[in-house]
């Protein structure tokens, strides 16, 4: 599943290093918006308007980059609810997701309040890691 970064230290040098990932301080940064506090879920353009109002220089690209790093080092889900548009989800456990389509909103939901019957069998030499449910929902 990955590294996570909830617990008592908020040392996220150390735990980019656990990750992978090398510590740089635009990372660190970006780590201690994403991680300090409560689960959430951000868009690559929350995330940069948010460090920019901390006054950092940091380009929208380095955000998409270290939020695909943070994802790809199992720091953070990716939730893609349409094409080319994706939030990244703090927790990483195994749970479903609301989209509220009016406002973008995505809300969590344990995954034992779903039952999944009749999947098919993989294609042949692949196994399945996760099923990820998006129900849609409006105001």
């Amino acid at each position: 599943m990955g590294v996570t970064m909830s617990g008592t230290s908020p040392d996220f040098t150390a735990r980019l290093r656990e990750a992978g990932l090398r510590p740089t301080r635009q990372r660190v940064a970006l780590a201690r918006l994403l991680f300090e506090g409560d689960h959430r879920h951000v868009t690559a353009e929350s995330l940069h308007a948010e460090v920019k109002a901390t006054r950092m220089p940091v380009s929208l690209a380095t955000v998409y980059n270290a939020l695909n790093q943070f994802r790809d080092a199992g720091l953070l889900r990716e939730v893609v609810v349409a094409p080319g548009r994706s939030y990244f989800d703090t927790n990483t456990g195994h749970h479903h997701h609301f989209f509220v389509e009016n406002d973008g909103e995505l809300h969590d939901f344990p995954s034992d309040k779903v039952t999944i019957a009749g999947l098919p069998t993989p294609p042949k030499g692949t196994r399945m890691s996760r099923v990820d449910v998006i129900v849609r929902v409006r105001r």
